[in-house]
């Protein structure tokens, strides 16, 4: 089985990274701070003014370990990584299959099921332990909802009316969102979803936790031998990794939102850690940063049972799983992408 391997992140303004031997060596100031082995890396994902030399970013590559560029604030840039592994046979099966609207629709609904179930879920969860009745009532009216929206997806159905369904459950899962969060501070109110710019300090962690599973589900479909720019659920865009954002999906509640809650119902992230802009957007400062990728690695380090394989593993490398998942149901291994629902 693969193994769930390190991402080195880095936030430093200014660091320099270096080959140094068979290991990413981080400079700053002239001074080497963090020296890591390339057989512990599964990925290096830095953050604004970082420099990566080139023979470093040749060795990377040999090794089949991607660099991700990301701004300071989390808006993917752009992706270094080798060539292609797995068969291109995978990948031709992958194009056809999405030009087909029948196989499209198949995996787009099999993607939202276990988005839906893991909102669902999490909605449970949180109105089972809320000290507030009228708090926990709107969550589990909000999670039947969601079971309604489910029991549609039981049948086939075209790809726009999965896409509608998914858009109306999304719509009341965030409508109760802010019953999730125990801060008693109005600066941590949350509304509405607003991406670009995030218009709050919960929308700005959302966005920044989702760039991250983005880059990580992204390298796991390359992993696998999958094109993750060609997806079912998103269809092409120029620019879009349309595969890596349907296997997201239901990846979203299980990592990406109890990470925002955790940090913010925690108090690891205070309002003071974050930036107001004249224009309206408000960002992380690097101090939430830090907060935050050390809560997503935690989070990813937690062990699951798979409850397809019924092997322990961590979530980090469910992504991993999930991505061949779907290459064997592309191949024709198995008989349907199963969804990774964890209650």
């Amino acid at each position: 089985m693969k193994q769930h391997l390190n991402t080195l992140f880095v936030c430093t303004q200014g660091a320099y990274l270096k080959k140094d031997g068979e290991a990413v060596a981080v400079r700053v100031g002239g001074k080497v701070q963090l020296r890591c082995p390339f057989i512990n890396l599964g990925g290096v994902v830095c953050f604004g003014r970082v420099a990566v030399s080139t023979p470093l970013l040749g060795a990377l590559a040999k090794n089949g370990i991607s660099v991700a560029f990301l701004s300071e604030y989390g808006r993917l840039l752009a992706v270094t990584r080798g060539f292609p592994s797995g068969s291109v046979l995978l990948r031709r099966e992958q194009y056809r299959w999405a030009d087909n609207p029948e196989r499209s629709a198949e995996v787009a609904r099999a993607c939202v099921l276990g988005k839906l179930a893991n909102s669902r879920n999490l909605l449970r969860r949180a109105a089972r332990e809320h000290c507030d009745p009228a708090a926990a009532q709107t969550l589990h009216a909000a999670a039947e909802g969601i079971q309604v929206s489910l029991e549609a997806l039981r049948q086939s159905l075209p790809l726009d009316s999965i896409r509608g369904i998914e858009g109306a459950a999304g719509a009341d899962y965030f409508a109760v969102f802010s019953h999730f969060i125990q801060s008693s501070d109005s600066r941590f109110a949350f509304t509405t979803r607003s991406r670009r710019p995030p218009r709050d300090p919960v929308n700005a962690l959302l966005s920044f936790t989702y760039a991250l599973l983005l880059n990580d589900v992204r390298s796991a479909c390359e992993a696998a031998g999958l094109d993750s720019s060609v997806g079912f659920l998103h269809r092409d865009r120029p620019g879009r990794p349309g595969l890596a954002l349907d296997l997201m999906e239901e990846l979203r509640p299980l990592i990406a939102d109890r990470v925002v809650l955790n940090v913010i119902n925690r108090h690891q992230v205070r309002p003071q850690d974050f930036q107001w802009q004249p224009s309206g957007a408000v960002l992380l400062t690097d101090k939430a940063r830090r907060a935050v990728l050390q809560a997503f690695q935690e989070r990813k380090n937690e062990v699951v049972t798979h409850p397809f394989l019924g092997e322990k593993m961590t979530l980090g490398l469910v992504l991993h799983i999930q991505a061949r998942l779907l290459g064997r149901f592309i191949r024709g291994e198995i008989n349907a992408y199963p969804p990774c629902v964890l209650r």
